[in-house]
């Protein structure tokens, strides 16, 4: 199930929103924390504007919450089996980056489970996500090649290969191939 863009931008701006709103952090205050404008933020929220992943993870960092966490709170009613049909998925504008929320919604865990595609030549660069503990996450490469920059290291993965990480480091995924390379994020929340 595809979030169509129009969809997609007010859904995501209504929860941010609602997310600011509920940290009581002021559009200044997030504007000034994440060093993205009052007035692409505000763009955001109204649903005018389409934010990239990378763009939106800045938002994010200073509400103390991770894509992962922030599309599950935007989730539908609770279940214990999300059907492939029911996963949401969403496209960024600027790399082609696909994300399918795979892990079933409602649920007070602390681990996501995310599948991604991630396009020949294209790389994301994601702000670090500050928390204490740090949120910790694996990425399994399942097809391709993928470049790997965290905690201050830089790792090749291919196919089979796993990577454990924080999020307490900018984190930058890139894909040196032509082919698009497909990997499951297991995300571990605090």
């Amino acid at each position: 199930m595809e979030i169509s863009n129009d969809d997609f931008e007010k859904n995501i701006g209504q929860s941010l929103k609602a997310l600011r709103m509920q940290r009581a952090m002021t559009l200044d205050q997030l504007a000034s924390a994440s060093g993205v404008s009052r007035a692409m933020i505000s763009k955001i929220e109204r649903g005018e504007a389409s934010p990239t992943a990378v763009l939106l993870a800045r938002l994010l960092g200073p509400l103390k919450e991770t894509l992962s966490g922030f599309f599950a709170s935007a989730s539908e009613t609770p279940s214990p089996m999300r059907r492939l049909a029911e996963q949401p998925v969403w496209r960024d504008p600027e790399t082609g980056y696909v994300r399918r929320a795979v892990s079933p919604p409602g649920f007070a865990i602390a681990t996501d489970l995310v599948d991604v595609t991630l396009p020949g030549g294209a790389r994301a660069a994601m702000p670090p996500v500050i928390s204490e503990p740090p949120h910790m996450q694996y990425v399994w490469l399942l097809e391709g090649r993928l470049i790997m920059e965290c905690d201050g290291a830089r790792h090749e993965m291919h196919a089979g290969d796993c990577l454990h990480m924080t999020l307490a480091q900018g984190t930058v995924f890139e894909n040196p191939s032509n082919e698009t390379c497909r990997y499951a994020v297991v995300l571990r929340k605090n």
